[in-house]
C-alpha cells in the first residue's frame, strides 16, 4: 500500500467525493510551489493524472498546455485504492491529456485563488507597514516612506495591491487637519 502524506490523503479524499473524481480545488493551505510539488509527486506515483478540461462542464483548470488547452487533475484508480476506496467503473476514467507527467512542475502552475488568507512574514517591510497602519493614529505616506525607505508611489501601490487586493485588508484614509492624509487598517 502506498504511503500518503496527510495533504495527499486530503486531496484524494476530496476528489473521491466530487463528480468525475476531479482533485481541484486543492486545499487553501496549499498554493504556489508547494502545490506544484505535491501534485507533481502524486502524478509521478500514479495517484493523479492530468486530463484535458471539458469546457462544457466548466471544470477547474490546473495548468495551461502549450497549445492553449487547459488540463485538470483527476484521481486515478490507484489513487482511490491508496485511500481505501474501491473504484466504481472504468466509465469515469478519461484519457490523459499528457503522455508523460511533467518532471519538475513550475511554481506558477498552481491555479489562481480569488480568496486568500496570506500573512506577511515577521520583520519584513510589509509587516512594518501593516503595523503602522494598525496603530490607533494610523500613518501618512511620508511616515511610511521614512520607515520603509520606499518611494511614495511604492507605498501607495503596496496599500492598493498587496494589502487591499492580496491580503483583503480594509484600508481607509481620511484627511486630518495639520497632519495630512492618514491611512489606517479598519
Amino acid at each position: 500500500m502506498t504511503q500518503l502524506s496527510d495533504t495527499q490523503a486530503i486531496i484524494l479524499s476530496a476528489a473521491a467525493q466530487r463528480p468525475e473524481r476531479i482533485a481541484l480545488p486543492l486545499p487553501d493551505s496549499l498554493r504556489g510551489g508547494a502545490a506544484a510539488k505535491v501534485v507533481g509527486t502524486m502524478i509521478a506515483k500514479g495517484l493523479l493524472q492530468e486530463v484535458e478540461v471539458n469546457s462544457r462542464r466548466c471544470e477547474p483548470v490546473w495548468r495551461e498546455t502549450g497549445d492553449g488547452h487547459g488540463t485538470t487533475l483527476v484521481a486515478t484508480d490507484a489513487g482511490l485504492a491508496a485511500i481505501g476506496i474501491e473504484p466504481d467503473d472504468a466509465d469515469t476514467a478519461r484519457p490523459s491529456a499528457t503522455e508523460e507527467p511533467p518532471k519538475d512542475p513550475t511554481p506558477d502552475a498552481a491555479p489562481e485563488r480569488a480568496s486568500s488568507t496570506r500573512t506577511p512574514r515577521a520583520g519584513t517591510k510589509q509587516a512594518s507597514l501593516i503595523a503602522m497602519l494598525r496603530a490607533p493614529d494610523g500613518a501618512t505616506i511620508e511616515e511610511i516612506t521614512a520607515a520603509t525607505g520606499w518611494q511614495a508611489h511604492t507605498v501607495r501601490g503596496a496599500i492598493a495591491g498587496a494589502l487591499k487586493k492580496k491580503l483583503g485588508l480594509d484600508v481607509t484614509s481620511e484627511k486630518v487637519e495639520g497632519r495630512g492624509r492618514i491611512y489606517r487598517i479598519a
